[in-house]
């Protein structure tokens, strides 16, 4: 049996990343058409066959070593991993009978989460998130479900791991319930961990969110605007991504199709219970988002003013000394004080003692207080 790989990622570049792309067809194009992209990974077929006694791990299947695992009483899960051969997408299509708009909407990525029944199948698309490794942000991969008897199908856009290790490790160590369930609690599990996958997520904007807010106070400078657009402009593809999921499995707990039973129709309640959880945070993530731009907003008037009240104390001081100095330097020939002795001297003496006073005064007032500190970096 090949061993099962610990959770990781390769993550693109933010460059790479788009999080408001859905895919459209050309107009014109027949229905069904796939549409490979030239950086698709090449499909590979993993098997996971069990029941009650058994488990087997099969890698790089081709779809005719499929077919005996669809007549048997086991629970087989199909995991295609990457959609760069459209061969071997088109001979999975054939042998589970897949309807070419079920395909191609499989294929032809990404599509908006959506649930759909084809006669004795249930097909569901959700979106796996995950953080980059070296920047900010995270990135998306569709997963689709298809959902039969005794199988299930799923179509990831990647073959590198996934979200889902903790179910097949489950499965291979007979852990919990699953091997005694039917196939729609193995779905379960694998949507209720593409769920959970969610809250890492979240976490981290609330970190970036709360250190942003400390820069902004202490520093609000223009990258960090930018900064603060780039956040919102993530919670809402985060947003985008959460709330037809969330009809999704509103429909699947009112689904009267054969193919989900009461029993797990209650579990996956509670995965709509945590898309309902994740909503809810989200908003208020995105509240915060966007008061930040407020608490931007104040901090540079808060740092505009602690400039212009130095600038207004520094004129104070020195308009009596202007005017001491342009009272003498008049050019009358009648001035009593152009011809003292010590007039220069005294002159200095009666500035410096009116700018020590008036300082004086102004400390004593707390005007040279700042209310707004400036970190050094």
């Amino acid at each position: 049996m090949i061993p099962f790989q610990p959770y990781s990622f390769a993550a693109p570049t933010t460059e790479e990343t788009d999080y408001f792309d859905y895919f459209y067809d050309e107009p014109g194009s027949e229905p069904g058409t796939l549409n490979i992209e030239p950086t698709a990974k090449p499909s590979r077929i993993i098997l996971i066959d069990y029941d009650e006694n058994d488990a087997i791990r099969k890698v790089d299947m081709t779809p005719n070593a499929l077919l005996p695992y669809l007549g048997k009483n086991s629970i087989s899960w199909m995991d295609v991993q990457g959609l760069g051969s459209e061969d071997v997408l088109r001979e999975v299509g054939d042998i589970f009978d897949l309807h070419p708009l079920l395909l191609e909407d499989i294929v032809n990525v990404p599509q908006r989460p959506k649930l759909d029944e084809y006669q004795d199948k249930l097909m569901f698309i959700a979106h796996m998130v995950r953080r980059h490794e070296e920047e900010d942000g995270f990135v998306t991969e569709q997963v689709s479900f298809i959902l039969g008897k005794n199988y299930l199908v799923t179509f990831q856009e990647e073959e590198l791991e996934d979200c889902f290790d903790i179910v097949r490790e489950r499965i291979r160590n007979n852990q919990g319930k699953v091997r005694q369930q039917k196939v729609d609690y193995l779905a379960y599990l694998l949507l209720d961990s593409l769920i959970d996958g969610y809250f890492p997520i979240l976490e981290h904007y609330e970190e970036r969110i709360e250190d942003l807010e400390e820069k902004i106070l202490a520093t609000p400078e223009r990258k960090l605007m930018q900064e603060i657009y780039s956040i919102r402009r993530e919670l809402l593809a985060l947003r985008r991504l959460l709330w037809p999921l969330r009809n999704v499995l509103n429909l699947m707990i009112r689904d009267d199709s054969d193919l989900l039973t009461q029993e797990v129709q209650i579990y996956f309640r509670d995965c709509y219970d945590h898309v309902i959880q994740l909503l809810d945070i989200l908003e208020a993530y995105r509240e915060l988002a966007s008061s930040l731009m407020d608490v931007y907003m104040s901090a540079v008037g808060n740092k505009m003013n602690e400039i212009m009240k130095f600038l207004t104390v520094f004129t104070a001081i020195f308009n009596p000394l202007t005017f001491i100095v342009g009272v003498y330097g008049m050019n009358f020939e009648n001035m009593p004080e152009l011809q003292t002795r010590w007039g220069y001297y005294i002159v200095w003496v009666v500035m410096l003692f009116i700018a020590v006073t008036m300082i004086l005064i102004f400390w004593k007032k707390g005007w040279f207080k700042t209310t707004y500190s400036l970190d050094e970096k």
